[in-house]
């Protein structure tokens, strides 16, 4: 369990800890199962690389999950995540490390609701942004516990 980070905690500019990943063709082929989506670009090299991909790639919305465990790991167990968005803007192999990565970008008051506002993204071993987006976490704070 990592330990609780409260609003005031938290700066515009601050970097969300990084989370890393090293996705695998068996990940995806129980990703397939769990999620029913089957396409053949996720699991068979010889069917992506007749559709003139670079082989079997990821699947969006398996990325889409890395990301918000990003900022679920990073409200921690008394936050949440209100909001995530994302952006489909390269693809992504197994076999090649990816890291999801965040930056705080507002910090906002609503009621007794205090959020955070981040942009996200995934980004390959080249440091190529392959997946962008945004999103909100509600922390707890310090002064109104």
């Amino acid at each position: 369990m990592t330990k609780q980070i409260y609003f005031e905690d938290v700066e515009i500019g601050s970097e969300i800890p990084p989370l890393e990943k090293d996705p695998t063709t068996q990940q995806l082929v129980k990703y397939a199962g769990a999620s029913g989506d089957f396409y053949q670009i996720h699991y068979d090299k010889d069917f992506a690389l007749a559709n003139k991909l670079p082989g079997v790639i990821l699947h969006g919305a398996l990325k889409n999950g890395f990301l918000g465990q990003l900022m679920t790991d990073f409200a921690g167990e008394y936050g949440w995540l209100q909001k995530l968005s994302v952006q489909y803007r390269g693809m992504d192999q197994p076999g090649s490390k990816i890291t999801a990565r965040g930056k705080v970008v507002k910090k906002l008051v609503e009621g007794r609701r205090h959020l955070i506002e981040c942009d996200i993204w995934l980004e390959n071993a080249k440091g190529e942004k392959t997946t962008p987006g945004s999103a909100i976490v509600v922390l707890p704070s310090r002064e109104h516990r």
